[in-house]
């Protein structure tokens, strides 16, 4: 039996109370002073073969005998084949689940956007926030209680982008991570973050700097576009329709999936893409072609859905991953996002089209001056041409729809 109750009160007021560093009382109680001055007890033990700590309160409240008599509990805990920590959130997690109404993913985000986006001095930050939440967790949890989010679920949101896009699933996970660290502070949820990444995700998937040299899928050359496109052409499906759309756009994914009909105007060819949505946090207008606008108008409504592509469940959009779920049917070399580098190819080499007004194209930024023209309308014709072209490119009078 290790040695048990090896500091007194007096030593610990007089001596070891100001000496940072962790303090043995013996069987895995410690006493631990930070550098600045804070105090608190830990249970240190090991569980499952796991080495585990758990707090045990601010050594400035919770007394020497106090500490003892917790880590006796959770020794007999320990004793009985149980973890001490998890039996705590369990019964944490049960006291939030009588007493607390329950909040959704969406709701907490919210919450947590509202506290802190004030703070944030560039507003970009929170719409980049929004948007990547919108695009990837909502679908996922957005309607779950905060309560009920669990690993299955994170792994579940970043696995399709984490090597593919890596860059915006760390900032995802991480993102997710604070939220879910909010709600727990605010009684919404108990128990691990389940989107921690030390010693945690770090175990389920790569690390990120293992995928700086991540061969991403390339894009499909453009000469190979209208023969594609036929393809699609004999395909039926909303999520067939939803990749037209897309390519003959040069849209991201998650502009075309959340597209509403407030955001177009048919009869003027617009597409008007909140600047929420966009990557770049500023409101994008594409012009339309007349295919686009074909199948706009095609596409069923779903009462009470403001989506335009509707998803599975009622109300909601189409998932970020169907799209690439069937071009893994088709064109498995290939990404929905690739598209719009064949359409940079496309027009770069076979256009006499500016640089400038393809980064428009694109929703790319661009210099002050060409911006400023942009927003005066003077190159929205240009893009318009440039877009049809596009669609005669993709479709050849001998299959044209």
């Amino acid at each position: 039996m290790p040695a048990m109750n090896k500091l007194s009160a007096t030593e610990i007021e007089r001596k070891l109370g100001s000496k940072p560093g962790r303090h043995s009382d013996g069987a895995g109680l410690y006493l631990q002073v930070k550098e600045t001055g804070t105090k608190s007890w830990i249970f240190q033990f090991v569980s499952r073969g796991r080495e585990r700590q758990m707090g045990l309160g601010s050594a400035d409240v919770v007394t020497l005998k106090q500490a003892r008599d917790k880590a006796a509990a959770a020794r007999d805990l320990l004793a009985a084949g149980k973890d001490p920590i998890d039996e705590k959130h369990q019964a944490r997690k049960a006291t939030i689940v009588k007493d607390a109404p329950p909040v959704t993913f969406e709701q907490a985000s919210e919450d947590f956007l509202t506290a802190h986006g004030p703070a944030w001095r560039n507003p970009k930050h929170r719409q980049q926030w929004a948007s990547t939440l919108r695009t990837y967790a909502y679908p996922v949890i957005g309607s779950l209680s905060v309560a009920e989010v669990e690993t299955a679920h994170i792994l579940k949101i970043l696995r399709p982008i984490w090597t593919t896009t890596p860059e915006t699933a760390q900032r995802l996970r991480g993102r997710i991570e604070n939220i879910l660290d909010s709600a727990t502070a605010a009684g919404h949820r108990a128990g691990d973050n389940c989107a921690r990444w030390k010693g945690h995700l770090a175990h389920l998937l790569p690390p990120p700097n293992k995928l700086k040299n991540t061969r991403h899928h390339p894009a499909m050359p453009f000469p190979e576009m209208p023969a594609f496109m036929a393809t699609l052409q004999r395909r039926k499906g909303i999520s067939v329709r939803a990749l037209e759309v897309l390519i003959l756009t040069a849209a991201r994914t998650g502009e075309i999936i959340a597209m509403t009909d407030a955001e177009l105007d048919l009869d003027e060819k617009l597409w008007t893409v909140p600047a929420e949505r966009m990557k770049a946090g500023r409101e994008h207008i594409v012009p339309l072609c007349d295919r686009a606008v074909k199948i706009l108008r095609s596409i069923p409504r779903e009462k009470g859905n403001p989506f335009l592509f509707a998803g599975m469940s009622s109300g909601t959009h189409l998932s970020n991953m169907a799209m690439l779920a069937f071009m893994k049917q088709i064109a498995p070399d290939f990404t929905p996002h690739g598209f719009r580098s064949s359409f940079t190819d496309w027009a770069n080499e076979t256009t006499p089209t500016p640089h400038h007004v393809v980064e428009m194209a694109l929703a790319h930024t661009i210099g002050n001056k060409t911006e400023a023209a942009y927003r005066r309308g003077d190159l929205l014709a240009k893009r318009r041409e440039l877009m049809n072209l596009w669609e005669a490119f993709l479709y050849p009078s001998a299959n044209k729809p």
